[in-house]
């Protein structure tokens, strides 16, 4: 399991690695303006080629699932499932949370701003298990987290925490899976969009 594509799209930036069994090539696009379906397959071929690597020389294909942007967390699930197809090689999924607690030791709050004054928090112990389950939580119940857990993000938020790097949290994430976590891939959403949710306040 050492040769592998990983794809994160479940936020504003970019992160393509792939990884042949030596050093790992990383693109990495801090502000991609959501755009990701212009420039991720661009991103993965460069990756590619630059690994000297295609592929189907992959052992899986792994997508960060969420949560996140919900275009760009179905963007990133569907080209890794169409490179599984393609190849008949497995996936594994990576929440965004759990990319983020490799961005610090111990006990890790991992935090994802959800709009709206929201947030998505995951909590978990030295060894990187879930120890507060996923939640969407408001700004009161994320300060009473911080004083708990040490907290980790990509984007500002209202209490202390560590700047995450996308992509040396992910490199971690993967080199952290095992053999069984391969499997079915879905996108990992913590609640509706705001588009589903205005259509169900319209539908009664």
């Amino acid at each position: 399991m050492n040769r592998y594509l990983a794809i994160d799209t479940s936020s504003s930036y970019l992160t393509v690695l792939v990884c042949g069994g030596g050093e790992p090539v990383c693109i990495f696009e801090k502000d991609g303006a959501l755009q990701h379906s212009v420039r991720l397959m661009d991103a993965v071929d460069e990756a590619f080629s630059r690994a000297g690597m295609r592929p189907q020389d992959c052992d899986f294909f792994c997508a960060v699932t969420g949560p996140g942007s919900f275009t760009g967390i179905r963007i990133g699930v569907s080209a890794v499932k169409g490179f599984c197809e393609g190849t008949g090689k497995p996936a594994l999924g990576r929440t965004s949370f759990r990319v983020l607690a490799y961005n610090a030791e111990g006990k890790v709050l991992a935090v994802v701003p959800a709009g709206r004054g929201s947030y998505y928090v995951c909590g978990f112990d030295g060894e990187k298990r879930v120890s507060l389950a996923p939640a969407y939580v408001g700004e009161e119940k994320l300060k009473e987290l911080s004083a708990l857990y040490t907290v980790v993000s990509y984007e500002a938020l209202p209490v202390p925490y560590v700047q995450a790097d996308p992509a040396a949290g992910l490199l971690c994430a993967v080199r952290a899976a095992r053999e069984e976590d391969l499997g079915d891939l879905a996108a990992f959403y913590l609640k509706k969009s705001q588009a589903e949710e205005e259509r169900e306040r319209r539908e009664g």
